[in-house]
């Protein structure tokens, strides 16, 4: 599997954004799956080319028709549980599209 871009998006690119790229570093390593992660504003995000992006759900309104990457919601960018989900879907529907 080629290296996934992944794209992590909040409302100016350094705060929590910098956190998720973190939480997702360290759950893409343990799966063994190669990503370059970025972080990115909300104003930014749409025309920054990735594979998948990861942010909230009020932003993931705003990227809505504004990108061809695949969004996902994370409710809690803190829960390594639900990023690992997240990302085990993400990678499951991938392999199936």
């Amino acid at each position: 599997m080629d290296r996934i871009r992944v794209l992590t998006i909040c409302g100016f690119g350094v705060g929590t954004s910098m956190l998720l790229k973190t939480k997702l570093q360290s759950v893409f390593d343990e799966l063994g799956i190669g990503a370059d992660i970025s972080t990115s504003d909300i104003s930014s995000a749409a025309s920054t080319p990735c594979d998948v992006m990861f942010t909230s759900a009020e932003l993931a309104e705003n990227l809505s028709g504004k990108t061809t990457a695949h969004v996902v919601v994370i409710n809690n960018f803190v829960s390594k549980p639900e990023i690992t989900q997240k990302v085990t879907q993400y990678l499951k529907e991938r392999k199936e599209g």
